[in-house]
Formats: structure tokens, C-alpha cells, sequence
């Protein structure tokens, strides 16, 4: 017996167009449940989505709000970045990365998904002959849909089995080959909340130098391991980070988790001195602009969307100032990410299933945002349909990049009662499987 009606799911995953439920996306995924809560009245435990689940950053309201009293929605914003926002992230990526980068690197977009789509976009036309993008997966689905749509070549392999030393020799057998312009992970990774080691951003850092490719580090939850204790600024521990191996760097860092902030679409791509400078003949020839921050903002930016919502700028650059200042401990409030998935891994484990992704080379992954979940030997796509029976979502592993079976699950907007509600229905499946 089932929580909810199959044919009921079946049909609304029909009438949505979707062929395989195992392909679907995360949008995709959220609106059968949707519709299904809608014609059931049944709640689901919303494991899909990676959406805030805390109250927006008090500070960034309160400056949002003062910005648009004082008129700034008039006027257009200059589209690398107001100088306040600049210079706090400047300060911002020296209090809790201890990295070194000019405030004119420091260019704001539309959150990071606009980041990664300019830069994506700039790093495939340095060289002709470099026509691809490297995903260190499991990796966010969207960024490697961000290539297609640029209409770059893609490459991926899972890192589960290449960590330490081994990351090296990987690495190197696609460096070497000569078409990568760019490599792009996440760390902790969405989806399995790995992080990377000293010794291996140290790897990729020593090889992008050597084969002079761009490094795109997507930091949405940085600080967000929380084995060790990132909350102080200026202080170490610091994120680890690439940018203390290379200069071919881009650092993304996102409002949406940390600060959560996701609704008003802010982040900014943080440039590497070195790389913002380098100039390029192809730029040229193509824009008339030769070095790379220049036509990141100038070009791409300016031609994407003509600069970010003035008022989130301000927002941000006072949620900037107030963690770098010590006022705002936002490592604090975020933390309850990993209370909340330590309960539901201790939920699923009682009831038949396994972390899936559960090592960080020699140490159990972090609890945080995100973690993976599997059942049995059923594969993603099957273990993804019988658990919307039982009113659980989630996404199928594969179309992360990842190379074994399950799901990834989100943690974000599990509510006190979904505790015992997950409990009781993932019971009743582990009973029936």
C-alpha cells in the first residue's frame, strides 16, 4: 500500500511531458509534486528543490529596503558593480577565503547561474582549439545545460573514485589533451556534499596554471562545511579554496544559501587579479575589448542583462560588511542545515536506505545542505518513482554526473512535523520493498 495513488502520479508526470522521470529536471520534478499535493491534498517531504529554508539575512532586507526609499530603483546601476558592493567583497573573500582580489574583480550577477553562463561563455572563446568544459561531477545539472546552450563541448567524470593523488592523474589525461578552456566544480558538491582537500585544489590549481586553463570554483556553500569552524573573519580556518594554487581563477559567491537570499537573484564572479588583466587578440578581434574582466562585464553582462537590480547590490554589500565586521554571524544561522540532515540521515538509515556518497576520502562526508540517498540495488530513476508514491521527492543521481545509484536529497525545507511524517512513510516503503 502506497501513501498516494500511483496512477495519480503517473498521469500528472504524463500530462507534464515528461518521457523518463529519471531525466527530469529539478523544475520539472517540483512541479509533479505539485500538482499532485494539489489534486491529493497530500503533503509531500520536499527533498528536491535546494531552496532557503531560514529567513532572509536581516541586514540585506533592512539595506534593500533603505536603497529603494532612497530612490536607487531610477537609476541604472554600473554594470560591474556599485563600489560598495565591490569593495566588501573584496573584504569579504580576504575575512572567510583569505583570498587576495582586487574590488574591480569583483562584478556582480544575476546569482550564480548567470555567473558560470558568462563565464562558461568567455573562457570557450580564448582559443579556438579549446572547445570544451570540464565537470568535476557529481555536479548542479544546469551548468552542464549552460554549455549546451553556448553550444561548448562537455566532459565530466566522477570524482568519487579519483580523490587524493588520483585527482592528478585524471586530471592530467584531460588537460593534456589540449581543447579544455575550463574546469567547473563545487565545493562542499552539490549534490553529495563532498569537499575538496588542500592537496587536491593544490592539483588543480598546479595544473590549470600548466595548461593555462580557467578555473571556475563555484563556492554557493562556502563555509558550509561544518566539521571545522569557518565563522570567524580574518581568522583561520578559512574556505579552502583553488585560489591559493593558480591565478587562472573565477570564484563564485552566491546570497542565495548563505545568506539566504536566493529570491532577489545576487552573487558576484570574483576575477583573479591575473586572469581580469590578461588580454586576448581573439576578444579583440571579436569585441574590440582584449582583456578578460573588461569583456566579462562590458560585453557578456552588459548584453545579458545590463547590469544587476541596484537595490539587491546594496543588500548584498551590506550583508558583506556585516560578516566581515563580526556583526552578523551567518555561519551560525546556516548551521541548522546540517542539524536537520543529521535527523533525516538517521531516519533513513533506520528504515533500509544508505548515504550513498558517504566518504570524503578517509572521513564521512559533512552533514549540510545536500546529501544522497539510496535503497537496495534500485537504481535512481526506479528509486526516485516509488518514493513519490510514498510522498517523498527528490532527483535521480544520474542527471547530477554521478556515477552510482540513488538520489540527491535537499534538506532545506524540512519542517518539524516532516520528521515523523518521513519516519512513518519511509517505513511503510522499506516494509514494502
Amino acid at each position: 500500500m502506497c501513501i498516494i495513488n500511483s496512477e495519480i502520479v503517473d498521469s500528472i508526470v504524463r500530462e507534464l511531458e515528461i518521457d523518463d522521470i529519471r531525466s527530469a529536471s529539478i523544475r520539472q520534478i517540483g512541479a509533479v509534486v505539485r500538482a499532485v499535493e494539489a489534486r491529493t491534498g497530500v503533503e509531500y517531504v520536499h527533498f528536491e528543490m535546494g531552496i532557503p529554508g531560514l529567513p532572509p539575512a536581516e541586514v540585506g532586507v533592512r539595506a534593500e529596503c533603505d536603497a529603494l526609499q532612497r530612490g536607487v530603483a531610477s537609476v541604472y546601476p554600473i554594470i560591474d558593480g556599485i563600489p560598495e558592493l565591490k569593495n566588501e567583497a573584496s573584504r569579504f573573500l580576504k575575512a572567510f577565503v583569505d583570498a587576495d582580489i582586487n574590488p574591480n574583480g569583483c562584478i556582480p550577477t544575476v546569482g550564480s547561474m548567470q555567473a558560470s553562463f558568462a563565464s562558461l561563455m568567455l573562457a570557450s572563446q580564448l582559443d579556438e582549439k579549446r572547445d570544451t568544459v570540464l565537470y568535476i561531477d557529481p555536479g548542479f545539472p544546469v551548468q552542464k545545460m549552460q554549455a549546451q546552450v553556448i553550444g561548448v563541448k562537455v566532459a565530466s567524470f566522477d570524482i568519487a573514485e579519483h580523490r587524493g593523488e588520483k585527482l592528478e592523474e585524471k586530471l592530467e589525461s584531460y588537460f593534456s589533451q589540449g581543447n579544455i578552456c575550463a574546469v567547473l566544480y563545487s565545493s562542499p558538491n552539490n549534490p553529495t556534499w563532498m569537499c575538496l582537500k588542500e592537496e587536491e585544489l593544490e592539483i588543480i590549481g598546479r595544473l590549470a596554471t600548466k595548461y593555462d586553463v580557467v578555473v571556475i570554483e563555484d563556492l554557493a556553500y562556502m563555509t558550509m562545511d561544518f566539521r571545522r569552524d569557518m565563522s570567524r573573519p580574518f581568522e583561520p580556518p578559512f574556505q579552502p579554496s583553488v585560489s591559493k594554487y593558480t591565478d587562472n581563477y573565477i570564484l563564485l559567491i552566491s546570497a542565495s544559501k548563505i545568506f539566504s537570499y536566493a529570491g532577489q537573484r545576487i552573487a558576484v564572479a570574483c576575477i583573479s587579479d591575473a586572469l581580469y588583466n590578461s588580454a586576448y587578440d581573439t576578444l579583440k578581434q571579436r569585441y574590440g575589448i582584449a582583456r578578460f574582466g573588461a569583456a566579462f562585464a562590458y560585453v557578456f553582462l552588459y548584453s545579458f542583462s545590463s547590469g544587476v537590480s541596484h537595490s539587491a547590490q546594496c543588500a548584498l554589500a551590506a550583508m558583506f560588511k556585516a560578516a566581515c565586521d563580526g556583526e552578523y554571524d551567518f555561519v551560525g544561522d546556516i548551521k541548522e542545515y546540517a542539524e536537520r540532515t543529521a535527523r533525516i540521515k538517521d531516519i533513513l538509515l533506520r528504515n533500509g536506505f544508505n548515504i550513498v556518497y558517504d566518504k570524503d576520502v578517509d572521513e564521512p562526508v559533512s552533514d549540510g545542505f545536500f546529501f544522497t540517498v539510496g535503497y537496495k540495488d534500485m537504481d535512481g530513476g526506479e528509486l526516485l518513482k516509488e518514493l513519490l508514491y510514498y510522498g517523498v521527492s527528490g532527483i535521480d543521481l544520474a542527471t547530477t554526473g554521478g556515477e552510482r545509484k540513488g538520489i540527491r536529497a535537499c534538506s532545506s525545507n524540512i519542517k518539524p512535523h516532516h520528521y515523523a511524517l518521513l519516519e512513518e512513510r519511509l517505513r511503510l516503503f522499506n516494509e514494502n520493498h
